[in-house]
């Protein structure tokens, strides 16, 4: 009998177990989830040294148009052919090669939430202008600033930020000579201002490609990139994206929320008279920056002038502010002007310095 039992435990468990396995459950582990879908990639991207590396071979991948290259100083990345890459429907929606915004969609029709893969192994990335923020993102003179201002001068080499398509390529309006690139993504980089654009309208560009040269031209008040990111025609801060200062890019997957975006952001300036008021505006504005901060210089110069010529004394027995200011030819007040609390009644402690001149 004992025998019976222990052949009937040893059919029924492994069926007992199978049979759990087949029950619906509502949770998994998150080892068993990152089977189904990989954990996303959010570690900060460095921006593109050098692409000048010469390549020594093309090895072909089971992804059609995609292939591995190696390289001269023993790495290796995956590269894109561009003729595959441009098949992509993106590149043919709201198409246009005139006009700064090409989409026409509704606000209401984004999505609540949008994920952008930014980066990945075939798409790299290039800091623009590696350089801090002049002018930010947002509302500037009651106007919305649809980008950020990159100081930098005349000729400085400007590089697309990621490998795609340009859409527009031209002097236009206020934003003076513009590149507009549309990436497979959807999103839109604008560069505007260059003092020579090296692309033109339909070029297939790479990530750290120069598409033009920094500039001022258009309505500008100096020597910086213009640089705008946009989806879908809808611009949102490219510090969201790029911290400017380190060069990195802050995510490979980026987050797009509809709630952080406005249905104003498809502004573009269309008149003369829109890009005049911004242009006099920002004028008015960088006169203003300019006047505090030499204000403020000349008060630091003088500052380290005065620190410089100053002198001190250490009293000594025997010692009065009488006989100090006349060995210094200063006077009593002024030494009392110099240290803060100090009066001619005040008690003069030995070892205590005060300054004199």
């Amino acid at each position: 009998m004992r025998r019976f039992v222990t052949i009937l435990a040893g059919i029924l468990l492994p069926l007992s177990i199978y049979a759990q396995a087949l029950q619906p459950r509502t949770k998994i582990t998150l080892k068993e989830a990152e089977k189904l879908v990989p954990r996303l990639m959010r570690q900060p991207v460095p921006s593109l040294e050098s692409l000048s590396t010469q390549v020594l071979d093309t090895i072909e991948t089971q992804t059609p148009g995609v292939c591995i290259l190696l390289l001269a100083d023993n790495t290796w990345r995956f590269w894109r052919d561009p003729s595959e890459a441009v098949k992509n429907e993106v590149f043919r929606e709201a198409w246009n090669n005139e006009y700064a915004s090409a989409y026409n969609v509704p606000f209401s029709s984004l999505p609540d939430r949008i994920n952008i893969w930014v980066c990945d192994q075939n798409n790299q990335y290039k800091c623009p202008n590696k350089t801090r923020v002049y002018s930010p993102f947002g509302t500037r003179h009651h106007r919305r600033h649809q980008g950020v201002d990159l100081p930098l001068q005349k000729g400085t080499p400007v590089y697309a930020a990621f490998s795609g398509k340009v859409r527009l390529s031209k002097y236009y309006r206020g934003y003076g000579n513009l590149v507009i690139i549309r990436h497979e993504n959807g999103l839109e980089t604008y560069y505007a201002h260059l003092s020579e654009r090296k692309v033109s309208a339909g070029d297939w560009v790479d990530a750290g490609q120069v598409i033009g040269l920094g500039g001022s031209t258009g309505r500008s008040s100096g020597a910086h990139l213009h640089f705008e990111t946009r989806y879908r025609g809808y611009a949102f801060d490219p510090q969201w994206l790029i911290d400017f200062e380190s060069g990195t890019l802050r995510h490979r997957l980026f987050v797009l929320k509809k709630s952080h975006l406005s249905e104003y952001s498809r502004y573009v300036p269309e008149t003369d008279e829109e890009e005049v008021a911004i242009y006099l505006a920002d004028t008015r504005e960088k006169a203003v920056a300019d006047s505090l901060a030499a204000v403020k210089k000349a008060a630091e110069e003088k500052a380290a002038r005065e620190a410089a010529a100053a002198r001190y004394h250490t009293i000594r027995s025997g010692d009065t502010l009488s006989g100090i200011a006349r060995r210094n030819g200063t006077s009593i007040s002024a030494i009392c002007k110099l240290n803060p609390g100090l009066t001619p009644k005040s008690t003069l402690r030995l070892g205590r310095k005060i300054r004199v001149k």
